[in-house]
């Protein structure tokens, strides 16, 4: 008979992560091969993918590095099809990479700006994920985990359109989870708070902007990498089974802080 911490083991699953040479990528990549996954390290530059497989080999993780631009068709093709010939099959995708090029008001944004988050943050995502589909189809399931943002649930100022493009992305994790469910393939989004990454750094190194969010979060901090792969874990692990189609925050409190 199984244990609850059986559920968490991830052995014999191959995982791709985009965007998981640095930051919640790299951090929820960590986790899945500390639970047995052989995850695919997954960034546009090569020389950055393979760092990180070096580092994690070093620590008897198993780590394939492939480059992936996720704005780019054929690279997103190249990504899946190489993960199938390399380790046989793909069972878990975590679409992390995004970008938002922009901060200020949504009618000062120029058309490319809009064209290259939507294409990166939503088209990538969807299309990725389609790729995946056969394959985990043909090994009985798979979780799809899409990371949004508390940004698409909740507005705020100068990151209108990176919000939109989130609020899509959380939709189309429920529409995925309707349709696919029948495979055995579950989709889940996270929606993050603030998480001290590079992407975020903007944010976290203005102490005026961080005296003002750890006053208001209920928790009073904001949030790590990896308190995201843990959410991450339970996603595609045995240990969350059952859910499907949801939106799973982790803010610290801030969506409840009014």
């Amino acid at each position: 008979m199984s244990t609850i911490k059986d559920k968490f083991n991830l052995e014999g699953k191959v995982a791709i992560i985009t965007g998981s040479s640095k930051g919640i990528g790299k951090a929820i990549a960590k986790a899945f091969a500390e639970c047995g996954a052989t995850v695919i390290i997954s960034s546009r530059k090569q020389y950055a993918c393979d760092k990180v497989v070096t580092e994690f080999k070093a620590l008897g993780l198993k780590a394939v590095a492939i480059a992936c631009h996720v704005g780019d068709a054929d690279s997103r093709k190249n990504l899946a099809e190489k993960t199938i010939s390399e380790c046989g099959g793909i069972d878990i995708l975590v679409n992390n990479a995004a970008t938002n090029p922009v901060y200020g008001p949504i009618e000062d944004a120029s058309f490319d700006a809009f064209d290259k988050i939507m294409n990166i943050n939503v088209k990538a995502p969807w299309d990725l994920a389609n790729k995946c589909l056969e394959s985990m189809k043909s090994r009985g399931g798979g979780s799809v985990i899409n990371i949004s943002s508390i940004e698409g649930e909740h507005p705020g100022f100068g990151l209108g359109l990176y919000s939109c493009s989130k609020a899509a992305i959380s939709m189309l994790s429920k529409n995925q989870a309707k349709e696919w469910g029948r495979h055995n393939i579950r989709v889940n989004a996270i929606c993050p708070g603030l998480i001290q990454t590079k992407f975020s750094a903007a944010l976290w190194t203005d102490d005026k902007v961080m005296g003002h969010i750890n006053k208001k979060l209920p928790l009073g901090r904001m949030g790590q990498s990896e308190e995201i792969a843990s959410v991450a874990l339970l996603l595609a692990s045995e240990a969350g089974s059952y859910i499907t189609g949801s939106l799973q925050v982790a803010d610290g409190g801030y969506l409840i802080s009014g």
